[in-house]
C-alpha cells in the first residue's frame, strides 16, 4: 500500500481523480446546464478527465520532485479558472471568455457585486490542493531524482486525446455542428467542460482577429443585401412628425418588463412607469413584447443596439473589443443630416466599458461623466452617482446644450446587487431569502421615483413638450441562478422556455403633437429602436445599415434573435434547441417553416458578426454625402466642455480625489 501512495504515478492519478471529481461536482451544482438524457449526463461527468489528463500531464515531463510541484501549480491554475468561472456564473449566468478578459478596467467598480457574490463555502472548493499539497510533502522523499521515460507521459497524453475524441464524438452525435454554430456557450460547457471551453474560445478569438485584416470592400455586400431586404417602410403616418425635436433616451437598467404592474406587499413598485402604460394624457405608447437581445456586454451590449441596430457580440463586449472600428452610428446620422447636438450622461467615469473612445466613433459631441456631478460619498452607491441626484444635476446640463439635441441618460443604482440605503428605500424588500432578488423591487422603486421628478423638471424647463422621449430597459436584473426566488414571486415554475419569455424588457416612446397608442404587442427587441427613431425624424434608413426594423411600420419583422441563438416570434419559440407555443409553452414539433425562420435568425447573427469582426463599415457609403466619422475631433471632460465656470481648474480623475475636494471644502466651509 506504502508502495502504491508513494509512486509520482499515483500522485499523478490522485491529483487528476481528485480534479476529475471537483469538476463534475461544480458543474453539477453551480452551473445551470439544462442536462437531458443519460448521453447528456454521462458526457458532464465524463468531459472533464481528457483536461486533467492532458494538462496535469506535461508535469510529468519535469524533472524529478519538480513534476509534483509542476502538477500543484497547473491543477490551482485549472481551479482558478474553474472558481472565475463559477463567481462570473453566479451574476452573469455566462461563463468567462478572452474578450471579457480584456474588459478588466471595469472592475474596479465591481467590489460589492462581486463580494456578495462569495460565500465561506467556496473554500471546499480547494480541498483537493490542500490534499495534494500534503500528499506530496510526505510522497516526494520515495520519489526518484531522474527523469520519467518520455514513454509514459507521452502514454497519459494519448490517452487524454483518445477520451477528448471519444468525447467530442458523443457530443457531436447528441449536438451535430456543436463547434460550427456555437451561439450558446453553455452547450460547449455542457458537452465539453470549462478547460476545454476555454482553449476553444482562444482559438475562436484568433480566428475573429484575424477577420479584420483578411477583409476587403467585397465583404459588405452580402450584409447590405441582407438588411435592403429585411428593410420595413416607414409608417406613412408617423413617419417625420417628430421632425427637429429634442430626442431623449433614458436607459433603465436592469429592468425587467415583469416589474410594470407588479405588486409587492400589496404596493405597486414601479407607480410612475405604470401611469406612463395606462394614462393616455402621457400620450406615450408602451412596447410590451420587446426583447434585450444582449449577451456578455448587458449594459454595453444594450447601448450599442440602439445606437447602431447592429448587434453585441456573443463573446465579450463591442464596446472594448470593436471600440475602434468604423460606425455610421444614430448621433453620426443626426448630426450630418439634421444638424442635431448630442450627448450621453452617465455617473460613472469616462472610462468605464471604454465609452471615452467608442463615443468617439459614434459622433457624439459631449459626454458628462463622473467628472461634471458632485461624487460625494451620500450620492454614491454600488456603481456610481445614484439615479435621484443624477438626474437633478443632469437638467442644468441637458439645458446647456444646443437644440435640437440627441441626449442619452444611463441610471445606475437598479443594478446587481441592488445595494440601497434606508433612507432611499421606500418599499419593503421581498422575502424569498434570496438578497439581491429581495432589493431587486427596492431598487426599482427608487428609479421609478427619480424618474416621476425628472419628468416634473423636463416639464417646469418646457423640454417636455417638444421632446421624442424613449426609456428602454436594457437587460435582465435577475438571472437563471435565482430561479427559486422567482418562483416565489411569480407563483410559476422558472424553466427554460419561462426563462426566455422574462427577457422582456419595457420600452416607451413618446412623439411630440401625436397621441400614444397605449400598449403595442408587436414583437421585436433592441435593435429595431434606432430604425423606429430615425423613421420618426424623417430619415429613410434604406441606405444604412440596420438589422432592425421600424416597430411602427406595417411591414415590421416580428422574428427576435437572441444573442445565444434563440428565437422569439409571436407564434413559437425556439429556446436552448427545443420549439415551443410561444402563448401557451407547450412543446411543439417543428414545421420545414418554423425550422427556415429560425436558420434566417441564426444567419442574421452570423453576418453581424461578420460585419463587427471585419470592421465592413470602412467600405460602406451609405449616402453620398456621408462623411467617416473622425474620432480625433472629440474630446470629452471639463477640460474640452465646461456649460458652466467650475469652482475647480481641473477634473477630477476618480472618486478618491472628489472626497478629498468635498471634504476640504467642507472643513474651509465650518471654519
Amino acid at each position: 500500500m506504502k508502495k502504491i501512495f508513494t509512486t509520482k504515478m499515483s500522485f499523478f492519478f490522485v491529483a487528476v481523480i481528485l480534479l476529475w471529481i471537483k469538476s463534475y461536482f461544480i458543474y453539477s451544482i453551480e452551473f445551470r446546464l439544462d442536462i437531458k438524457g443519460g448521453i447528456q449526463e454521462f458526457l458532464l461527468f465524463f468531459n472533464p478527465l481528457s483536461s486533467a489528463l492532458i494538462f496535469l500531464g506535461l508535469a510529468l515531463f519535469a524533472k524529478g520532485k519538480r513534476a509534483g510541484i509542476w502538477i500543484i501549480v497547473i491543477d490551482t491554475i485549472m481551479t482558478i479558472l474553474l472558481y472565475a468561472n463559477v463567481v462570473y456564473y453566479r451574476v452573469n449566468n455566462d461563463y468567462i471568455t478572452l474578450p471579457t478578459l480584456t474588459q478588466t478596467s471595469n472592475f474596479g467598480s465591481l467590489g460589492g457585486s462581486i463580494a456578495s457574490l462569495v460565500t465561506w463555502t467556496d473554500i471546499l472548493y480547494a480541498v483537493d490542493i490542500i490534499i495534494l499539497i500534503a500528499l506530496f510533502m510526505w510522497s516526494k522523499r520515495f520519489w526518484s531524482t531522474s527523469r520519467m521515460s518520455f514513454k509514459k507521459p507521452l502514454l497519459v497524453l494519448i490517452a487524454g486525446a483518445i477520451a477528448f475524441s471519444v468525447n467530442l464524438s458523443m457530443a457531436e452525435a447528441d449536438r451535430p455542428q456543436l463547434l460550427k454554430r456555437t451561439f450558446d456557450r453553455n452547450y460547449i460547457v455542457k458537452y465539453l467542460g470549462i478547460y476545454n471551453f476555454a482553449v476553444y474560445d482562444a482559438i475562436q478569438n484568433v480566428k475573429t482577429s484575424s477577420q479584420r485584416v483578411l477583409a476587403d470592400s467585397d465583404d459588405i455586400t452580402e450584409v447590405e443585401n441582407y438588411t435592403k431586404n429585411k428593410f420595413a417602410e416607414p409608417n406613412d403616418e408617423l413617419f417625420g412628425t417628430a421632425a427637429g425635436k429634442n430626442i431623449i433616451k433614458i436607459h433603465l437598467e436592469s429592468f425587467q418588463t415583469f416589474l410594470i404592474d407588479y405588486e409587492l406587499h400589496g404596493e405597486e413598485v414601479t407607480p410612475f412607469l405604470n401611469s406612463l402604460v395606462h394614462d393616455q394624457e402621457e400620450d406615450f405608447t408602451y412596447f410590451d413584447n420587446i426583447f434585450h437581445q444582449t449577451e456578455q456586454g448587458k449594459t454595453a451590449d444594450a447601448e450599442f443596439l440602439l445606437a447602431n441596430s447592429i448587434y453585441g457580440l456573443p463573446q465579450g463586449a463591442a464596446f472594448v473589443t470593436r471600440g475602434n472600428n468604423t460606425y455610421q452610428a444614430f448621433p453620426a446620422i443626426l448630426n450630418q443630416e439634421l444638424d442635431y447636438t448630442s450627448a450621453v450622461f452617465h455617473g460613472d467615469y469616462k472610462s468605464f466599458w471604454n465609452r471615452d473612445e467608442i463615443y468617439k466613433q459614434f459622433g457624439i459631441d459631449t459626454y458628462f461623466d463622473a467628472s461634471y456631478y458632485n461624487m460625494i460619498e451620500e450620492n454614491v452607491i454600488n456603481y456610481g452617482l445614484k439615479d435621484k441626484p443624477f438626474f437633478e444635476e443632469s437638467m442644468p446640463l441637458l439645458e446647456s446644450i444646443d437644440q435640437p439635441f440627441y441626449a442619452h441618460l444611463q441610471t445606475l443604482t437598479h443594478h446587481h446587487p441592488y445595494l440601497i440605503s434606508e433612507e432611499d428605500a421606500t418599499i419593503a424588500p421581498a422575502e424569498t431569502g434570496d438578497a439581491s432578488v429581495d432589493r431587486y423591487f427596492q431598487t426599482a422603486r427608487y428609479l421609478d421615483e427619480a424618474l416621476e421628478q425628472f419628468f416634473t423638471d423636463l416639464k417646469e424647463a418646457g423640454m417636455y413638450d417638444d421632446s421624442v422621449i424613449i426609456l428602454y430597459g436594457d437587460h435582465y436584473g435577475i438571472s437563471q441562478n435565482h430561479n427559486r426566488a422567482m418562483k416565489e414571486l411569480l407563483g410559476e415554475e422558472i424553466t427554460a422556455f419561462k426563462n426566455a419569455q422574462l427577457q422582456r424588457v419595457p420600452l416607451f416612446i413618446k412623439i411630440p403633437g401625436v397621441d400614444g397608442q397605449g400598449t403595442n404587442h408587436n414583437y421585436g427587441g433592441l435593435i429595431d429602436v434606432m430604425p423606429t427613431l430615425m423613421h420618426l425624424i424623417g430619415i429613410n434608413g434604406q441606405d444604412y445599415i440596420q438589422f432592425g426594423t421600424d416597430l411602427f411600420s406595417d411591414e415590421h419583422n416580428q422574428v427576435v434573435p437572441f444573442r445565444n441563438g434563440d428565437v422569439v416570434t409571436p407564434e413559437f419559440s425556439y429556446v436552448s434547441g427545443t420549439y415551443y407555443d410561444t402563448t401557451t409553452g407547450e412543446e411543439l414539433e417543428p414545421t420545414e417553416e418554423m425550422e427556415e425562420i429560425k436558420n434566417t435568425a441564426q444567419h442574421e447573427l452570423e453576418l453581424s458578426d461578420k460585419l463587427l469582426n471585419g470592421d465592413l463599415l470602412r467600405f460602406y457609403q451609405p449616402t453620398e454625402a456621408w462623411e467617416p466619422v473622425d474620432p480625433s475631433i472629440y474630446k470629452y471632460g471639463k477640460e474640452a466642455y465646461d456649460p458652466f465656470e467650475s469652482e475647480y481648474e481641473e477634473p477630477f480623475d476618480d472618486v478618491i480625489e472628489y472626497e478629498d475636494y468635498n471634504k476640504e471644502k467642507e472643513e474651509t466651509n465650518e471654519n
